[in-house]
């Protein structure tokens, strides 16, 4: 049996100082929730470029962002899977749009309503040309979900581009989460919209953070 190879430079996005200081610059500037938005007919005019977050519930999305972000509470968090019920907007400083959206793969709500969002992510993901890149979280103790490659699929046929994080980061030891980055890129290999560099964050180390920072700014 072969050695399975450690993960490669390549598979991890390198950024600049420069690139590194537009990132933690950027999110210096003010940010605010907009709106949260139960139907499509709600969704704000395509003005300006958006960016948005995936991911199972309970992956650790809103803490994700709040690291993101540099606020404490910004996007809520909760010990009950599901709490995100609608596509959450934050107005960062009229440069872009952040948008939190309805963690997938379980929720405590009546089935019908569960549909209704997964209806409603799908329209959204498959109209809204002013979104650049979905951001799909993915908990690194675990790798991927049947949920997660359904969503993987759905972007894929959306066209949509979408970059993995792993969260959790700090949860596996070195060599354990150097093979989950393997693992993972090996499996994005085969979905055409993902792209194959992905980031391994931790919010409560706030590793990967300003990386992250970094590779939304280029979209601001």
């Amino acid at each position: 049996m072969t050695e399975e190879k450690l993960p490669s430079v390549s598979m991890i996005p390198t950024h600049s100082n420069a690139q590194l200081e537009a990132g933690r610059l950027l999110f210096t500037r003010p940010i605010t929730f907009m709106l949260g938005v139960a139907n499509l007919d709600q969704l704000p005019a395509e003005d300006k470029t958006e960016i948005c977050f995936a991911g199972r519930s309970n992956v650790g999305k809103s803490s994700l962002i709040n690291a993101v972000t540099g606020r404490r509470d910004l996007a809520r968090t909760s010990n009950t899977p599901g709490r995100t019920q609608q596509l959450n907007y934050f107005d960062l400083d009229g440069v872009m749009n952040i948008v939190d959206l309805p963690g997938y793969g379980y929720a405590q709500a009546p089935k019908g309503i569960v549909e209704s969002w997964q209806d409603m992510i799908k329209q959204y993901l498959r109209g809204r040309v002013t979104l650049r890149r979905v951001f799909v979280l993915i908990d690194s103790r675990h790798g991927f979900k049947s949920a997660d490659l359904e969503m993987m699929k759905l972007l894929d046929s959306s066209a949509v581009s979408y970059q993995v994080v792993l969260t959790k980061a700090d949860k596996l030891k070195t060599g354990q989460m150097e093979k989950r980055i393997v693992e993972v890129v090996n499996a994005l290999k085969k979905h055409p919209a993902a792209l194959t560099q992905i980031f391994a964050t931790s919010s409560e180390k706030n590793t990967g953070i300003a990386e992250l920072r970094a590779e939304i700014s280029q979209f601001a």
